[in-house]
């Protein structure tokens, strides 16, 4: 679907950034809907490639009684029906090697996690399914660095490559966006997005919940754009406030359409 669907991302040549977006995890079957057709309509009238993305589980949390999922299985099947119910790709994390054959079984992207992005096994399990491997930069790592990365999934066979950055370790609890990173990654011949939303958290709190600064949102996205950037990875709710998973650093979901029209003319202006 995605090779259709995206026939021209590559390093800029499309008319238009991509964008990928969603809540941060499926919390269930009718928030999912409802946040995808929302999405769907501004992306098609905008004419913006899409791809929505939700977490089928969440691994990486501060708490052990933090929201994890509701259940890999149910959460896969919803990411399933929101991708041929409005003909759209989806995109979901993956953490261990055994997951990747899994996952690729329902969606057509797999994202290995920032922290994970040197992960060999999850790597080369992630390629050898054929879909394309969307690598999150890792916080500790330079644009440089990430070329191993892409070295990895097409030693194995794959060339279906994108790479997220989502900022740098500042400190102990903050993150800063270094920009020159995008064209780094993009001399590397794949697809780059920039995260705008994960590279605004503020992680470690003393709560064990991780803060954020949507505020910024528009910033990152519009400097990430000016620069080149390929895609835009955002996450979204309609009620951030309430959501089950990294409710301090997501998009309001009515503000979406607004920013992405933005996002377009600056995108126009750098032609």
């Amino acid at each position: 679907m995605i090779n259709t669907y995206l026939p021209n991302i590559k390093n800029g040549t499309s008319d238009n950034f991509f964008l990928m977006a969603g809540p941060c995890a499926i919390e269930g079957e009718e928030i999912a809907l409802r946040i995808a057709e929302r999405i769907v309509t501004i992306t098609d009238k905008l004419n913006i490639p899409y791809i929505f993305k939700g977490s089928y589980r969440k691994a990486n949390r501060s708490r052990v009684d933090s929201f994890t999922g509701i259940g890999d299985e149910k959460a896969l099947k919803i990411l399933e029906k929101v991708g041929k119910e409005f003909g759209v790709p989806t995109v979901t994390d993956i953490h261990e090697s055994q997951e990747a054959a899994m996952a690729a079984a329902y969606v057509d992207v797999l994202q290995i996690p920032a922290f994970l992005c040197r992960q060999t096994d999850l790597l080369v399990a992630a390629a050898k399914t054929g879909k394309i491997v969307n690598i999150k930069k890792g916080q500790f790592l330079s644009a440089e660095s990430m070329s191993f990365a892409v070295d990895k999934v097409k030693d194995s066979g794959n060339n279906n490559v994108f790479l997220t950055d989502r900022g740098n370790s500042f400190g102990y609890q903050d993150l800063i966006v270094d920009f020159r990173g995008i064209p780094v990654m993009r001399s590397f011949g794949v697809p780059t997005v920039m995260d705008c939303t994960h590279s605004l958290q503020q992680p470690n709190q003393t709560s064990g919940v991780t803060g954020g600064k949507p505020a910024l949102i528009e910033t990152i996205a519009k400097a990430a754009i000016a620069v080149g950037a390929d895609g835009l990875f955002i996450e979204t709710h309609p009620d951030p406030a309430n959501a089950k998973s990294d409710g301090a650093n997501m998009l309001q979901l009515d503000l979406l359409e607004p920013l992405l029209e933005k996002l377009i003319r600056i995108r126009e202006a750098i032609k």
